[in-house]
Formats: C-alpha cells, sequence, structure tokens
C-alpha cells in the first residue's frame, strides 16, 4: 500500500500550523544546504584538475618537452581551493543541522502543547473507547517519529535531492552520452522504490498500531499488577503480552526487511552503470575527447548520485512510519471536541445549590440508560442515590457534571439549565470524591491544596481536621510534608480515601458529590468518615452514591435506582415502612447482623 496522497496532504496542512512560525529557520537550513551540495559537486571537477594536471606534466615529461616540469604551483592552487570548498561545506552542513534542530524542537514544542490542550477539550467519550496507552503513544512515541523525521529525514532527504540535481548537471557538463547512461539509475531506483514500498507501507502502519496496542497493554498489565498476582495469572498476562509483541515483531521485520533490500538492489544497478561508463570513457580517454581527470570526476559523480539515491530509498521505511505516525498525530487533533458552549453563558454565582432533573433520558450509543428521570433536590440536602449494578447512578452524576450532555430532558442548578453555564463554571461549584482515589507524587499538604491553590496551611489542617484524617497525617514521619510515591503506595486505601474527601472540603463547594465514597474504608474509618459528612453536609447540597446503606440512612432523600428508573423515593424510615426494593436491599445487606 503506498501512501496516500489526500492523507498525507491533510497530514501536512494539520501540522502546518505548528511549522509555519519557524519557516525563516528553516529557509535558512535549506539555503545552508544548498551550498553544502554545491561545494559536495564542485570536489571531484577540483580533484579531477589536479589529476588532469599531473597527467599533462608526467606525459610532457615523458615525452621529453623542453620545459617540461611538475607544476606545483597550479597544483597547490587546486588544493588550497579544494581546502576552501571543504570548508565551506562543513561550516554551511553545520549551520543547517543546527538550524533545523532549534526549528523543529520548537515546533514539536507547539504541537506537544496543542496535544494536551486537545486532551483537555476532547469529550469524556473518548477517553472511554480508547484505551490510554495509545493515546500516550500517539503523544509520545508518534510525536518524536515524527520530530526524527523532521530533524533528520527531512534534512537527508532534501540534502540528498540536491545532491542527485548537481551531480547530473555536472555530467552532463562531462559528456553528454555517458550521463544519459548514467542517469539510468535514477527510474531504475524509482522502479525498485514503489515495488518495494507497495508492500511494506501498511507494514509501517500496522507496526504503529502494533506500538500503540503494545504500550496499552502494558499500562493495562502494570495497573493491575496486584490482581494478576492475586489470581496467579501471571502466565496469562506473559502470553497476552507475548502475542502482541509478536505482532509488533512480525510487523516491524516484514517493515524493516522490505524497506532495506531496496539498497543492495540500487548497488547493484549502480555497479553495472559504472562498468558500461568506465569502458565507455577510456574509449572517449585514448581518443583524446575526454580528459583522465574528468573520467575520474564522472565516476566520483556517479557515486554521488546513486549514493543519494540508495540513501533516499533506505529512508523510504522512516519516511513511511513517520507519514503512519504522522496521521494517528493528526487524527488525535482533529477528533471533534465537546460540544461548543453556550455564547454567551449563563452567570454561576452564588450557588444555593438547587437541583432539578425534569425529564432526563441518555444513552451511551448502545441503548438508552436512563429513562424519563424527574427529581428535585432542595438547597443543603443530602441526596443518595442507591441501586444495584449498572442501574445508572454514576452516570446520573456524570449528567450532572456534564461529563456527559442529556438526550433529551434537562437539568437545572439554581433554577437555570446547566447546558447554559461554561463547563468550567459549573463545576467549580461541585467538589467530587471519587470511587477510585487519585493522589498524585507530592506531598500530603500539595494533595490537599489540589481543590484550592491559594489556600493556606491553616485551612488545609482545618479541611483535614473536618475530615477526620488529621490525626493520622500526624502520625506520619513528616505529617503534612510527607511525599506520596508515585504509586501511591505508602500510604493504605482508605487513608487516600479520607484525604481526597479531606480536598474536596478545602474547596469549600455548595454541591458535594460522594461516588461510592466508603467503598475502601474499614469498619474503624467508617465511623470517622460518617462523623465527617455530618459536618460537611451543614449548607451545603450533597449526592452521596454508596453500595453501603450504613451511610445513607440519614439522608433527607433517598433516590432508589433501577434499571435508569427511579422505582422509589423517600427518606429511609419511609422506603423501609414501604417494604419495597430498598427495603429488600437493605435487609439483604444486614440480614446477618440483624439475626
Amino acid at each position: 500500500m503506498k501512501i496516500k496522497v489526500k492523507e498525507a496532504k491533510g497530514s501536512l496542512r494539520l501540522l502546518l500550523p505548528y511549522i509555519l512560525p519557524y519557516k525563516w529557520l528553516f529557509l535558512l537550513a535549506a539555503l545552508m544546504i544548498v551550498l553544502q551540495n554545491i561545494c559536495f559537486a564542485l570536489m571531484p571537477m577540483t580533484e579531477g584538475q589536479i589529476t588532469t594536471q599531473l597527467a599533462r606534466d608526467v606525459a610532457a615529461l615523458a615525452r621529453g618537452d623542453v620545459g617540461a616540469a611538475i607544476h606545483y604551483d597550479v597544483v597547490l592552487h587546486f588544493i588550497i581551493v579544494l581546502i576552501v570548498i571543504y570548508a565551506v561545506k562543513t561550516i554551511t552542513g553545520v549551520i543547517s543541522v543546527v538550524t533545523v534542530t532549534n526549528a523543529t524542537q520548537d515546533s514539536m514544542q507547539n504541537l506537544r502543547g496543542a496535544l494536551q490542550k486537545k486532551v483537555h477539550t476532547l469529550p469524556v467519550q473518548y477517553f472511554d473507547v480508547h484505551p490510554y496507552g495509545d493515546i500516550l503513544s500517539r503523544i509520545t512515541n508518534d510525536v518524536d517519529t515524527v520530530s526524527n523525521s523532521l530533524q533528520q529525514t527531512l534534512l537527508d532527504l532534501i540534502s540528498d535531492a540536491l545532491s542527485v540535481i548537481f551531480a547530473a548537471i555536472m555530467m552532463f557538463r562531462i559528456n553528454v552520452v555517458m550521463a544519459l547512461i548514467a542517469l539510468i539509475i535514477i527510474p531504475y531506483a524509482l522502479l525498485i522504490t514503489r515495488i518495494v514500498v507497495k508492500h511494506s507501507q501498511k507494514q509501517f502502519r500496522a507496526q504503529q498500531d502494533a506500538v500503540g496496542e503494545l504500550n496499552g497493554r502494558v499500562t493495562e498489565l502494570y495497573t493491575g499488577y496486584n490482581e494478576i498476582l492475586l489470581y496467579n495469572k501471571q502466565k496469562k498476562a506473559i502470553q497476552d503480552f507475548r502475542e502482541v509483541n509478536g505482532r509488533l515483531q512480525k510487523h516491524a521485520f516484514r517493515a524493516q526487511f522490505l524497506s532495506s533490500i531496496m539498497s543492495p538492489l540500487i548497488c547493484l544497478g549502480t555497479y553495472l552503470i559504472i562498468g558500461t561508463t568506465a569502458a565507455l570513457g577510456c574509449t572517449y580517454v585514448l581518443a583524446g575527447t575526454l580528459l583522465v581527470g574528468s573520467m575520474q570526476a564522472f565516476i566520483r559523480y556517479i557515486w554521488q548520485m546513486s549514493d543519494p539515491i540508495s540513501q533516499i530509498t533506505q529512508m523510504s521505511g522512516q519516511i513511511q512510519s513517520a507519514f503512519a505516525a504522522m496521521g494517528r498525530v493528526t487524527d488525535f487533533l482533529s477528533q471533534p471536541d465537546e460540544l461548543a458552549e453556550a455564547n454567551p453563558p449563563a452567570e454561576l454565582a452564588n450557588v444555593c445549590g438547587e437541583v432539578t432533573f425534569r425529564h432526563v433520558r441518555f444513552d451511551y450509543g448502545e441503548g438508552e440508560v436512563i429513562h424519563d428521570l424527574s427529581f428535585d433536590v432542595k438547597p443543603g440536602q443530602m441526596v443518595a442515590i442507591v441501586g444495584p449494578t449498572g442501574a445508572g447512578k454514576t452516570t446520573l452524576i456524570n449528567l450532572l457534571l456534564r461529563f456527559y450532555d442529556v438526550g433529551s430532558g434537562e437539568i437545572l442548578v439554581d433554577g437555570k439549565d446547566i447546558r447554559t453555564f461554561r463547563r468550567d463554571d459549573l463545576r467549580s461549584a461541585f467538589g467530587m470524591v471519587l470511587q477510585d482515589t487519585w493522589l498524585f507524587s507530592g506531598t500530603i499538604a500539595e494533595n490537599l491544596r489540589y481543590g484550592r491553590l491559594d489556600a493556606s496551611r491553616d485551612e488545609i489542617v482545618a479541611a483535614a481536621k473536618e475530615a477526620n484524617v488529621h490525626h493520622f497525617i500526624r502520625t506520619l514521619p513528616e505529617g503534612y510534608d510527607m511525599k506520596i510515591n508515585e504509586e501511591g503506595s505508602n500510604i493504605s486505601q482508605g487513608e487516600k480515601q479520607l484525604l481526597t474527601i479531606a480536598r474536596a472540603l478545602l474547596r469549600d463547594p455548595p454541591i458535594l458529590i460522594l461516588d461510592e465514597a466508603t467503598s475502601s474504608v474499614d469498619t474503624r474509618l467508617e465511623k470517622l468518615l460518617q462523623d465527617a459528612m455530618k459536618k460537611i453536609m451543614l449548607g451545603r447540597t450533597c449526592f452521596v452514591i454508596a453500595h453501603r446503606l450504613s451511610t445513607i440512612r440519614n439522608a433527607d432523600l433517598i433516590l432508589v435506582l433501577r434499571d435508569g428508573d427511579i422505582v422509589e423515593q423517600g427518606t429511609h424510615t419511609s422506603l423501609m415502612q414501604q417494604n419495597g426494593f430498598y427495603a429488600q436491599l437493605y435487609n439483604a445487606q444486614f440480614a446477618s447482623i440483624q439475626k
């Protein structure tokens, strides 16, 4: 499969905004490459003039001509000219490399910045359906491939192309017939390249995809390392990795093998052409129509033309990898962003915390999961959302935070449709503690301050006390300045949960969401959490999603979800008196305790 012109143009068009700001650096590099190759083209001719001069002098001495001698002054003149040419070629080469390197790295810095910005504008759905490892591969490996191609391959490609052109010009100046024979190498090389690339391009694309798949699998295995050990699935994990790694090895081998056979095939053609032109050139030299130095220069020009052609064909593999990587990067950049904000957006200030769902329906594209859901939450109420797995509890929160937008109906905060607010403004009104705790590598104080960067140490301590985690922090070796490692393995899961609750408290949001906040907390810590929840409920609307029904018995309103519908709602007492679905869930959970 050949590089598709339309896809290549589309990829290049998307990359141009990151390259154009440095166009003058690229143009300067191109000028230096032109000068470098002019010097390269002058070198064989100058060397040939030295050979011609020496041949003439030796021939004159052999004939015994009067005044015959070796003209060292003329030879020295050509040597000095040759040294100057070498020096200019070296200086221009260094300038071109430095210039292209700076321009490329600046361009890639902008590209990585655009990719990072794109990550924050993509809808949550994109991350739900794409493996994290593949996304990381696009941002890291694929960008590096594009960077290397711009910095090395592009520079070499331009240089090699100019080398071929200048060598051809110089050969025609020496002898037209010999030049025409030598130029056969160009269509021959193009034919070889066309045939090989036809079969190798799909292997390069498959190779890049396999790299992304491998990164995704490694990420998956690493994050689930403890579970793999727990269930003794090491052999299965190794086998899965070997399968993906084997596919990468297979495609990489085929791609590199196909691209590497081009150089030997082109070298074969070069040797045949050199033999032909050398035989013909000797006849011209013997006939006196071609100087011996020109013959020497011509052979050098054949190599100056064939070597770049061989390198260009060798670079076809890198070029194909670059286009494959470029396609994956631009595909990521061209993904549709989140739905546009309302313009102008409604103002969200002094949030009271009133939340209303009106006839909300939603689906993830695989069937409706929320069916005509309606309820009202008054400011300051604690609302518990319970139900079996898959009932739609987390989906409801995702809709409230506009991680997804409703299919139909509307969600109101303080009487206004949340789609009329800027997402950042809306989310700033919420604090959230997720089922899966997330702490970054840094001190405990830095992790708590993440909810509000301008918080003072006293405010951090106050939030920790309110979340009943201050005592635990004080028992740590360095207290609030203890650094949590990258994996977060130097504190327990339950303690992480309490820290994330303290982080949410520090933000002091008018609406608080606890999504399975007690799922990783033991009985002792659960009591601490319940005490903390009583404090944080004051003056704040609070949504609690929990399987542990013991944490929500004091809720002002309990919504019982099943298959995307509210089947019951009320307080704990009223729902138990109804002896319905909620009572079944509660009794099933506490039957052993009641006995």
